[in-house]
């Protein structure tokens, strides 16, 4: 079918809303966002006004639409939610998918759309009578198949990526816990050295912070005489000093990209010698929620608290074999990849949705 046989129908005379109110005290009650259904902020309510909704119906606030706030049902057979909420449902499934009217309506472009055409005074409200008046693309039941095939697979690759992430992440740090029970304490001071290396010469051009997270980021603000910046080479470690107001944490990461610059306040060190301590193992110690608890207790100071390097070095790990930290640090690559698959997936998933409906509407 070319793009000018493709049929545009008006959506009110696919869909039905659904107006039933709840006589069933035993089942699940829910909210609603854009990426889902949630629990109720209030448990306690009566619910006897509540609305019931079935598997393949959306449900939607009509009050904040232009977020999105709509879901399709697929985890409930039934469920109730606010009588504030409006639920409608396809009515011949062998003309439209549910699943391929979601594609359309996940669009921010839809979202844009349902805060222009919301009506109201103290608060605008986009209705299912809103959604009758909307014309969508309709190619044939194949075709819409074929690209729900196509968001699903993408959204399984995310899934399954998020699912492996938390295994991996308590595998690597119930092996650390292992050692620690395996193998003797070391003094860190045995095996670092300290790093306080200027860009004197501005010959480095990147200026970063550290966050809380372990991570590089960019900076908060840059220092005007970024003369006196300390340098982080590859394969080197910074970290602020200053624990005072970050959240229990110590902000430390290992930098495995280009040399950068950070604050003079900062501290910055390196192994000296990675076949006894490899560097991503330890910044895996450095991970740990009981190191951020001992940097912080062990922080010192009046006004601000600082977690210096001498304590850096007095800091005790536990030291494995060079292989067996290799592989620790093999089960956190495998982490990492599962974030990075799923970060991808999941964008590419807020442009796949637009895209999708525009094969509809040239199919």
């Amino acid at each position: 079918m070319s793009a000018s046989e493709t049929k545009w129908v008006r959506l009110g005379d696919l869909i039905t809303q659904r107006r039933e109110k709840n006589l069933d005290y035993d089942v699940p009650i829910r909210g609603v966002t854009r990426d889902g259904f949630i629990p109720p902020k209030q448990e306690d309510a009566d619910t006897s006004l509540y609305n019931v909704f079935y598997k393949y119906d959306f449900v939607f606030n009509p009050a904040r639409m232009e977020l999105n706030s709509i879901s399709l049902n697929l985890e409930y057979e039934k469920a109730i939610c606010s009588s504030l909420y409006e639920i409608f449902y396809v009515s011949d499934t062998s003309i439209l998918l549910p699943e391929y009217l979601n594609l359309f309506i996940k669009r921010d472009e839809f979202a844009r759309f349902c805060w222009y055409d919301a009506i109201g005074s103290a608060r605008n409200y986009f209705r299912v009578a809103n959604m009758q008046d909307i014309e969508i693309p309709l190619p044939s039941i194949e075709v819409q198949q074929e690209l729900v095939d196509t968001y699903n697979g993408l959204k399984a690759l995310a899934e399954q990526n998020e699912a492996l992430i938390p295994r991996l992440s308590a595998a690597c740090q119930a092996y650390i816990v292992d050692c620690k029970t395996k193998y003797p304490l070391v003094n860190l001071g045995d095996y670092i050295e300290e790093s306080d290396e200027r860009n004197s010469d501005l010959s480095i051009h990147l200026s970063q912070g550290i966050s809380n997270l372990k991570e590089f980021q960019d900076p908060k603000q840059v220092a005007a005489n970024s003369r006196s910046d300390k340098i982080v080479r590859k394969g080197q470690f910074g970290y602020n000093r200053a624990t005072t107001r970050n959240g229990e944490k110590i902000s430390i990461a290992y930098r495995d990209g280009e040399d950068c610059t950070v604050s003079s306040a900062y501290g910055v060190f390196y192994i000296t010698d990675e076949t006894k301590l490899n560097p991503r193992f330890l910044l895996l110690y450095f991970k740990r929620p009981e190191f951020d608890r001992f940097a912080r207790w062990r922080s010192e100071g009046s006004a601000h608290e600082f977690f210096t390097f001498d304590m850096m070095k007095a800091v005790q790990i536990p030291l494995p074999p060079i292989e067996v930290q290799q592989a620790i640090v093999d089960v956190y690559n495998c982490m990492e990849r599962a974030k990075n698959i799923a970060k991808q997936a999941r964008e590419r998933l807020k442009t796949l949705c637009p895209a999708l409906v525009q094969r509809a509407a040239n199919a």
